[in-house]
């Protein structure tokens, strides 16, 4: 099965993504939530796949029949944040990862950008939460 990468970055109160580089053309999309993006990403890059067979075009065959999935790449913390904003809170973040829900607030807003450890922190501390979540039994 082959992955396609989503790039996806936050972008003047939008979400907005673009395919890996094993997708032939270019293709581009836009949503106001991260859930919404998700949802289009297959069906817009099914109506490309159409529209490429259509005109002709070379188009791999795994691409073709469907043999693939999406792994999504968030540029940055904002994103991040922004992405998962309605799942966890600021609050619940900050707790995971022991930095300020203000601080917190700033990348969220664009308005700092963490340092690369500061990031991992992030990471880190979503990733705690999703392994305490996952062990509900």
């Amino acid at each position: 099965m082959e992955k396609i990468q989503v790039y996806v970055q936050w972008c003047d109160k939008n979400f907005g993504a673009t395919l890996g580089d094993n997708v032939p053309g270019a293709v581009v999309l836009t949503a106001k939530t991260y859930a919404e993006l998700q949802h289009e990403v297959p069906e817009t890059l099914r109506f490309h796949v159409e529209g490429m067979v259509e005109d002709g075009d070379d188009v791999p065959q795994w691409l073709r029949d469907g043999d693939y999935e999406f792994e999504y790449d968030l540029a940055d913390v904002t994103t991040m944040l922004r992405a998962f904003g309605d799942d966890l809170t600021l609050s619940a973040i900050s707790r995971a990862t022991g930095i300020n829900q203000r601080q917190l607030s700033h990348y969220a807003n664009g308005l700092k950008v963490p340092r690369p450890q500061q990031r991992q922190r992030i990471v880190d501390g979503i990733h705690s939460i999703g392994r305490r979540l996952m062990a509900v039994v």
